[in-house]
């Protein structure tokens, strides 16, 4: 891995609070597929895997961009699915992925039991200007379950950089078991606990809410969630009932499929 870069560039901000349509622009994409090699595959939980890889034709991604990956099978069916980018930005041909094993999921399903280090992906990115960050304004990060994803990238880019602008990362997942990257996790995170708490929890098991969002909000802080519909959704909720400005929220929602 290369040094992180300190001064990312700026993508521009749409003006809205809204979900991220995960495709490519309408006009077409403008960057080629090209092969990666799959150079590290760790599990994370029981459903969900980081797969590391090295993009021969890289570009330095913004902390919340996603890649595409496509599969083909032999007859010339191939599906493909979006994944954010769960690394801090290097050299920009080195990128992890955190991926979701989901019930009859074709591409999660395929890349939980067949890929493994030295494999190739057909892969494309990364792509978005809407759920992404650089370093250079206040942030509170929520997110759930594998959601977390694009939020581990900003927490991870502020430390990598020894950035001191103000940056929080909510997490919320069932229980312990359910919490990818646990051993990341110190002062700038909160772990949420819907189902099982650990012992010694700061909070009971039990949804999100507005009493423990509340000491969080920063002020003139944006506020990244992402997550699951139902959680993105509540969770807007919450903060706009906590006085956070709709146009100071964005919002990803992860699809059913994958």
């Amino acid at each position: 891995m290369t040094d992180t870069p300190t001064d990312l560039p700026d993508l521009p901000p749409l003006p809205s609070i809204g979900p991220v349509g995960r495709r490519p622009p309408a006009g077409g994409p403008k960057q080629p597929w090209q092969q990666a090699t799959v150079v590290s595959v760790v599990p994370q939980t029981e459903r969900m895997t980081a797969f590391g890889l090295f993009l021969p034709k890289g570009r330095v991604h913004v902390p919340g961009q996603h890649i595409v990956v496509r599969l083909t099978a032999p007859d010339g069916y191939s599906a493909q699915r979006s994944y954010s980018i769960a690394s801090a930005p290097t050299d920009g041909r080195h990128v992890e992925l955190l991926v979701e094993r989901l019930d009859d999921g074709e591409v999660s399903g395929y890349l939980h039991a067949e890929v493994r280090v030295g494999d190739r992906l057909a892969v494309r990115g990364p792509f978005g200007g809407w759920f992404v960050w650089n370093g250079r304004s206040p942030a509170l990060l929520v997110g759930g379950g594998s959601g977390v994803a694009p939020l581990v990238s900003m927490l991870r880019y502020h430390r990598a950089a020894a950035l001191t602008v103000p940056l929080h990362l909510l997490v919320s997942v069932r229980s312990p078991a359910d919490l990818p990257y646990a051993a990341e996790y110190g002062a700038q995170t909160t772990i949420v606990y819907t189902r099982i708490a650990p012992d010694g929890a700061d909070r009971p098991a039990g949804r999100l809410d507005a009493a423990t969002l509340r000491p969080l909000l920063i002020p003139d802080a944006t506020v990244y969630v992402c997550g699951s519909g139902g959680f993105a959704e509540a969770t807007s909720q919450l903060l706009v009932d906590l006085g956070v400005p709709a146009a100071g929220i964005r919002v990803e929602r992860y699809g059913p499929t994958s």
